[in-house]
């Protein structure tokens, strides 16, 4: 079906920053395209990492305020997360910023699959890849929630097509296919059971 792979889906234009990419012109990219996050690009534009405007704010927070006194050193501080919070506060670059490893999607991976992935890792934003493993677009949570937008007749269209004729062989009018509100109901009587 048409509008099952990410590559339909996905917005192809990306605004995308390189690892040597400044904090300020990360921000300025953000702020200007009106987005959320973006991908960490290599010289052959393979995707290294991710930043988010989460990221930049962790670096915001963890600058030290000049008027309040110096913390004393904790243990928890030699936590990998802890470490990882204090090298994003030091940052001056995307490649210092960014989110690593890139949680990534294919273009020919199912929208049912890229709605999973971004819910199990909790980005609302991803790479999508081409063949070679290149920058190809990007799919966002809103981009995924249009197949719901389609409308119920093309919808319908698309099962006698799809489905009907060119999966199971049938003629179009065998089965009584409806499409309320994206609900798809099919009533009818099959030949065989198979």
């Amino acid at each position: 079906m048409k509008h099952s792979k990410v590559g339909s889906v996905m917005t192809m234009e990306v605004v995308r920053a390189t690892y040597g990419t400044t904090f300020k012109e990360v921000a300025r990219l953000l702020r200007e395209h009106r987005i959320s996050g973006l991908p960490v690009v290599d010289e052959d534009d393979k995707v290294i990492g991710v930043i988010s405007e989460t990221d930049l704010m962790t670096h915001q927070a963890r600058l030290p305020d000049p008027y309040e006194p110096k913390k004393r050193f904790r243990l928890a501080d030699l936590a990998p997360a802890a470490r990882r919070q204090a090298a994003k506060a030091k940052a001056r670059t995307a490649g210092q910023l960014m989110s690593e490893p890139p949680v990534t999607v294919h273009a020919d991976n199912t929208i049912v699959e890229a709605a999973r992935t971004m819910a199990q890792h909790r980005v609302e934003r991803r790479p999508v890849l081409d063949e070679g493993g290149r920058l190809a677009g990007i799919d966002t949570r809103r981009d995924l929630l249009q197949v719901f937008l389609r409308p119920d007749a093309e919808i319908r269209r698309e099962v006698i097509d799809e489905v009907l004729v060119r999966a199971l062989w049938l003629a179009p009018r065998s089965v009584d296919v409806a499409v309320t509100d994206g609900v798809v109901t099919l009533a009818g009587q099959m030949e065989r059971k198979s």
